[in-house]
């Protein structure tokens, strides 16, 4: 779906979005979901820093333990393997979530509830990479840099440099998807 320049090409957009959204950049936190969303985070400020001189805040959020699907016994993955971090107050602040991959909406549900944990922000906004549709849950995000129809049995992967040593968004339709 996107090679590494078409990721860049639409983090450049998104970063230009969240500076034309937001006059008081020093009141802007850009907060990475785990695992990937952060180095996303990392990127969408370097962008806004070359752009306006301002580096805004950024940390990390490990929404597993905010997840409704840890209740329900299903598995979500290893609890403790990510740790939220930042080092600043979000009271008060314009808050952007930043993921990687937007579907159900229920990573960015547990995420809500895990940041106003830590405060009350001014203004919480999203920012996504892709969205794949398939939605549960009134979310949308505010910034997004590609769109595409998918279903449940599709798999859309993205990879990052910071992790997985190349900038690519995969798609991978199902059989059943293209009979």
């Amino acid at each position: 779906m996107l090679d590494a320049e078409a990721m860049d090409t639409a983090l450049v957009r998104l970063a230009q979005e969240i500076v034309a959204n937001n006059e008081d950049l020093h009141a802007v936190a850009l907060m990475g979901i785990l695992k990937r969303g952060r180095p996303l985070a990392d990127r969408l400020a370097a962008h806004i820093d070359n752009m306006t001189g301002q580096r805004v805040r950024v940390g990390s959020l490990a929404t597993t333990l905010y997840r409704d699907d840890l209740r329900s016994g299903k598995n979500v993955g290893s609890v403790g393997t990510h740790v939220t971090h930042f080092d600043f107050d979000v009271e008060g602040l314009t808050v952007v979530l930043v993921d990687d991959v937007l579907s159900t909406g229920r990573t960015i549900r547990a995420a809500l509830d895990e940041i106003i944990d830590y405060g009350r922000p001014k203004k919480i906004q999203l920012a996504c990479l892709v969205d794949r549709g398939l939605r549960e849950l009134p979310i949308q995000a505010d910034y997004l840099g590609w769109s595409i129809s998918t279903k449940y049995e599709d798999h859309v992967q993205v990879k990052l440099k910071e992790i997985d040593g190349e900038d690519v968004v995969l798609l991978e339709r199902s059989a059943e998807a293209d009979s």
